[in-house]
């Protein structure tokens, strides 16, 4: 889809190797992969290349960050151009804005691991307080428990225990990476017109159709962010695996990086350029982030 000039975002190469990204990613070997410079192609995506924009850099509570409104399209539900609309989000700047997304995609998926792995020790498996044979005298090496690490349903040696892996990070950080990360996706975002109820019935081929209208391949990986979305768009879209719908309430930063297309409607524009704008007040964003909860 074609864009224009104004368009082109801040310069924020996720993709290329730095020192910030390797220092960060080799303490967790599990997870490194994600944010490497040659095996991510999906943070690649939303590298950034051209002349950037000239920014006003401010500070506001002690953050530095950048300002530059996008300009999105806005189409019908049929596919046709209506109209613009404006993307105005927090931004890290171009020398912080990589290190500031890795971070936030690095806490994002380490604190999802569960840690629940538990393996049983030696002293721990049923079993085994009769030595197997005498000492001596049989030809056998000694054995002391039929449990020992070395013979089978035995112990296990350094096996995993439960474990808490969940790190920390500012909540005014891990929102700087996902408006960065959301400003800098903007040129593969497209907004269509509030569509949740023209969905009458849950049909996925109606479905399919829209994103076709929509400019979007099935086959592509894209994230639809929706404020309300009805029962029947919701029936219609779960049975499509590379399309992945999120809410103001499960909105994160690896689904954003992931996707090839962004569709927002525009009740969900309105919502970020409220929630993660320059004049958002952390006041009102703890005010609906309670209110998100409770509705859970």
């Amino acid at each position: 889809m074609a864009m224009a000039a104004s368009c082109i975002l801040l310069p924020v190469s996720l993709a290329s190797s730095s020192s910030s990204a390797s220092s960060s990613s080799h303490a967790i070997p599990s997870i490194s992969h994600h944010c490497s410079s040659s095996s991510s192609p999906w943070l690649m995506r939303h590298s950034l290349s051209g002349t950037p924009l000239t920014f006003t850099p401010c500070k506001r509570r002690g953050m530095a960050v950048a300002m530059a409104a996008v300009t999105l399209p806005v189409l019908t539900f049929e596919g046709e151009k209506v109209g613009e609309t404006e993307l105005d989000l927090k931004a890290a700047r171009a020398e912080t804005a990589k290190a500031v997304v890795h971070r936030g995609v690095i806490t994002e998926l380490q604190n999802k691991r569960r840690g629940t792995a538990s393996t049983l020790t030696r002293g721990e498996v049923r079993g085994g307080g009769r030595k197997p044979y005498k000492q001596k005298g049989t030809g056998n090496a000694r054995r002391g428990s039929q449990r020992t690490p070395l013979r089978p349903g035995g112990g296990i040696i350094f096996g995993p225990k439960p474990k808490d892996w969940s790190i920390k990070i500012n909540k005014k950080e891990k929102r700087l990476a996902i408006s960065t990360a959301l400003q800098s996706a903007a040129v593969n975002t497209v907004v269509v017109e509030d569509f949740e109820e023209r969905f009458e019935v849950p049909r996925t081929k109606d479905f399919i159709s829209a994103l076709k209208r929509w400019g979007i391949q099935a086959e592509e990986h894209s994230l639809i962010f929706t404020t309300n979305p009805s029962k029947n768009f919701v029936l219609s879209s779960r049975n499509v695996g590379t399309v992945k719908l999120i809410t103001p309430r499960s909105l994160n930063l690896y689904d954003v990086l992931r996707a090839d297309k962004l569709v927002f409607t525009k009740s969900a524009v309105e919502y970020l350029n409220r929630m993660y704008g320059l004049s958002a007040d952390l006041e009102d964003i703890d005010e609906v982030d309670e209110q998100l909860t409770d509705a859970d």
